[in-house]
């Protein structure tokens, strides 16, 4: 593996990143007080375009760099995990769970779609 490929992982997944932030802004606590959508719309999104990349065969540097790169920044299990605890902790559990729920099936259903839709390009 190049160089070039590795500094365009890290300058994707900077471009990765501020897009999630970005994202996260635009739809944070607008529809629901206390479900992250915000986050619920990232992963979604990230499923949709990972899946989309996954059905088009998409193979090399250019899975690293958008699969890795950009798609692994802009997406994050781990903001959902420690959302999805400090709503428990709240002391709402229903409202935990569903995140749990959406976020899987939503997400699932995501890239599906999207490596339907790379396999038809």
């Amino acid at each position: 593996m190049s160089v070039l490929v590795w500094v365009g992982v890290a300058l994707l997944g900077g471009l990765g990143a501020l897009a999630r932030f970005g994202l996260t802004l635009l739809v944070a606590d607008r529809l629901h007080p206390h479900l992250p959508l915000g986050t619920m719309a990232v992963n979604v999104s990230g499923a949709f375009l990972l899946g989309l990349l996954a059905g088009a065969s998409v193979d090399g540097d250019a899975r690293l760099l958008f699969g890795v790169g950009l798609l692994g920044a802009y997406t994050t299990f781990s903001t959902w995990m420690v959302e999805t605890q400090r709503i428990d902790k709240a002391g709402k559990r229903r409202i935990a769970i569903l995140n749990i729920v959406l976020s899987v099936a939503f997400g699932l259903a995501a890239a599906a779609l999207g490596r339907w839709l790379g396999g038809e390009l």
